[in-house]
């Protein structure tokens, strides 16, 4: 563990002293399995002209596109695959004295800070596919749209904590303006 957390601290320039606290590993088959799915149906509505082609339908269709169209789909999503392990690998959460740090992004990295007296509204969510596989997504959101975030992967253990103590420290911070 003391790797992945020294990776994640050269992941985000200045922040280096910063303790971040990983996304549950259970986000990767969570998110496997949502991509699967949308592979699937976004391969087999483009495979419309491909069976419409074959069937004699269209028979003016050319057949290298019909072909082409759902091998790209089907070779992005299989792409798409591959990149989750380290997308999910790539998020983290820190909580420091004055806000809320939210890291993502393997290519275009992205650290979202949050001032705790600049929440508003927390909301833990917990859909079919995150109850199944134990997780949940807290949403912070603020005045400003630009800074809301979603966090994904969130321990049902921790969730209700986190959320709870973020609160808190809202309010605290919020009383003292």
């Amino acid at each position: 563990m003391p790797a992945q957390q020294e990776r994640g601290a050269r992941d985000v320039r200045g922040l280096e002293d910063v303790e971040w606290t990983p996304v549950s590993p259970k986000l990767i088959p969570a998110q496997l399995f949502a991509l699967v799915i949308g592979t699937v149906i976004i391969t087999a509505v483009l495979c419309v002209p491909l069976v419409l082609m074959l069937t004699g339908v269209w028979p003016g269709y050319p057949a290298w596109l019909a072909w082409l169209v759902p091998a790209v789909a089907l070779v992005w999503g299989g792409v798409d695959m591959l990149l989750v392990p380290r997308r999910v690998a790539a998020m983290g959460f820190a909580e420091r004295e004055d806000d809320f740090l939210f890291k993502s992004g393997l290519w275009f990295r992205r650290v979202l800070a949050v001032p705790y007296g600049r929440l508003q509204y927390l909301d833990v969510k917990e859909g079919p596919l995150q109850r199944r596989f134990g997780i949940r997504s807290l949403e912070l959101q603020t005045a400003s749209a630009s800074t809301n975030a979603t966090i994904e992967g969130i321990p049902v253990e921790d969730s209700e904590r986190l959320r709870d103590a973020l609160m808190a420290r809202g309010q605290a911070r919020l009383a003292g303006l």
